[in-house]
């Protein structure tokens, strides 16, 4: 085998990442060797697939291809909604049946624990679904480029494309400095999509310059929009490098001329030369710079940069899961670590004695003492604490008393080490562990087991229909 070589498969099992696989058997060279499984990922390829692959890698033990002919297709297969799919790299899965979508995760959930996590002897319970597969979103971040992504229609055509140095939309996997322009996205709103359309034509129309990384000149970065799900909130936050009241003024008067339902603009100065949407400063042109969301009974407030999760439906069931399994009295001291701008304290703040945030990123925690008031719970103080160092000092100089339980809910590369030695430090009766990743979710409960700790039960919740991510509760105890 060697690469570019095609092979004819049979697609007989799933690999994290949207991969089939499909098993080889290697020839024996001699009486006395056995024949060896050789494995084949396929980009994109689904158990029951029938297809003739191109090789792209040649690894020792496997290889990985991408489908060249789809001869049979799995009865698992879909149509997608999205004209973008298969281009765009927001979802990965939506031409695969939703509730094998959810399968496919439990099990890699299980797998990435058993297998990688060398954790054994605890329950997994069955993966909370998302009743909602299009239109969860509350967030979606579009980036402006001067080099649009261009299919291969386009480039065969040999015609001049007017507008191929100006796009709005999403980055193409494995390219920086391309985007897909994107028309209609069935992740947020329909709302959404008219104000996509709207901005990219008004700055397109108007000959506006897009930010180069390059050179790092020119004007426009990014459009977010963010949308409460169960209120009327509706935020439209442009990225810029710089002010221009004549220009932003022509856009905020005709934006909200199209679209009345706009309850705040913002305008985002960023002079920074990285690629994050974030502004060095914010300008509130339009209504307060907030909006406001609910999950549960409690209300929330979200500014332009803060974290809130994505899915504001699902996850209402991501904290009755983590208060399920915490099981509280109501006597509890209970620390949150990550605990941004306070949605778990406050989601659970009538069900414990008194409960400290522990947060490193200060916008967050301004939005947390914010939340707090907004929802008037006394019973809760949000701390700022870098949690890449030791919080322990934190604790001590405060003389907060030690807790009875710890909910962490760190970003996507875990906890880090001094954190979990300080949660092992602390020796709270439990611990309820959420995470977006669980790969790295199962290497902080390794450390965490082997510091006196057990794991009894996990529970996947999808919060991300159509893409590979999956979030996880776990609940430790002594």
């Amino acid at each position: 085998m060697k690469k570019g070589d095609i092979l004819d498969l049979e697609i007989s099992g799933y690999a994290f990442e949207g991969k089939g696989i499909a098993k080889i058997v290697k020839e024996a060279h001699s009486l006395n060797e056995e024949p060896k499984k050789f494995v084949v990922f396929v980009d994109g390829a689904y158990p029951g697939d029938v297809l003739s692959a191109q090789v792209r890698k040649i690894r020792k033990s496997y290889a990985e291809a991408r489908i060249k002919t789809l001869h049979k297709e799995s009865s698992l297969r879909t149509s997608p909604h999205c004209n973008h799919f298969g281009t765009c790299g927001g979802c990965k899965s939506q031409n695969l049946l939703y509730h094998q979508q959810a399968k496919f995760k439990e099990e890699q959930v299980k797998d990435i624990f058993e297998r990688l996590g060398g954790l054994k002897n605890f329950e997994l319970l069955p993966i909370v679904k998302s009743e909602k597969i299009y239109f969860y979103r509350n967030k979606l971040e579009y980036s402006f480029a001067d080099r649009r992504w261009l299919s291969e229609n386009e480039i065969n055509s040999m015609q001049d494309i007017p507008d191929r140095n100006f796009a709005l939309g999403f980055h193409i996997p494995g390219m920086y400095d391309k985007v897909l322009n994107i028309e209609e996205c069935h992740l947020q709103s329909q709302s959404s999509n008219k104000i996509l359309n709207f901005t990219r034509n008004f700055f397109k129309e108007r000959n506006v310059s897009i930010y180069s990384t390059k050179i790092h000149e020119g004007f426009l970065r990014n459009l977010v929009i963010k949308e409460a799900s169960n209120t009327a909130d509706l935020m439209v936050n442009l990225v810029v490098n710089q002010e221009n009241d004549k220009l932003l003024g022509a856009y905020k008067e005709m934006l909200l001329s199209e679209i009345p339902s706009i309850t705040t603009l913002i305008f985002n100065i960023s002079k920074k030369k990285a690629t994050v949407a974030i502004g060095d400063y914010e300008i509130a042109a339009h209504g307060s710079g907030f909006i406001i969301d609910k999950i549960g009974k409690s209300k929330y407030r979200i500014s332009a940069n803060s974290f809130f999760q994505t899915n504001t439906l699902q996850a209402e069931n991501l904290y009755n899961t983590a208060l399920d399994f915490a099981c509280f009295t109501g006597n509890e001291i209970v620390y949150d670590l990550y605990s941004g701008a306070g949605t778990i304290p406050i989601f659970i703040s009538d069900k414990v004695k008194q409960i400290y945030g522990f947060e490193s990123v200060e916008p967050a925690i301004q939005d947390a003492f914010a939340n707090k008031e907004l929802n008037s719970v006394y019973n809760y103080e949000p701390i700022l604490a870098d949690l890449n160092k030791s919080f322990l000092s934190i604790v001590e100089e405060k003389h907060i008393p030690k807790p009875d339980a710890i909910i962490t809910d760190p970003p996507r590369s875990g906890m880090h080490t001094k954190t979990v030695d300080d949660i092992l430090k602390l020796s709270p009766a439990k611990i309820v562990y959420v995470s977006c990743n669980p790969a790295t979710q199962a290497r902080d409960i390794k450390l965490l087991c082997d510091g006196g700790y057990k794991l009894v039960k996990i529970q996947p919740v999808d919060m991300f229909p159509h893409t590979y991510h999956i979030e996880n509760v776990a609940l430790l105890t002594k």
